[in-house]
């Protein structure tokens, strides 16, 4: 009796190797999620980099006048008294 519970045993860790969720037929789609976080951890370290340049260009201590200027027309809608506004259709 030990002997046919130690084969089924078996046979059911042979088909979890084959077929289970870390087995060999997932191997491809593990390997397809795992090119898609890279996609992904590559575009969200880029968003990253451009948020780091964009808080050190508004550091109060040195703050950058063109991206204070960008800012306060797109937040304030304010412009210089010389400037013209173009509005154009989407």
């Amino acid at each position: 009796m030990s002997q046919n519970a130690a084969l089924v045993v078996l046979l059911v860790l042979g088909g979890l190797a084959i077929a289970g969720p870390s087995g060999l037929l997932s191997w491809s789609e593990n390997l397809r999620l795992l090119d898609q976080r890279k996609a992904q951890l590559e575009v969200v370290q880029k968003e990253r980099t451009a948020l780091a340049n964009k808080v050190e260009l508004l550091d109060p201590d040195k703050a950058d006048p063109d991206m204070v200027g960008e800012l306060l027309r797109s937040q304030l809608n304010v412009v210089h008294p010389d400037e013209v506004v173009i509005k154009l259709d989407d």
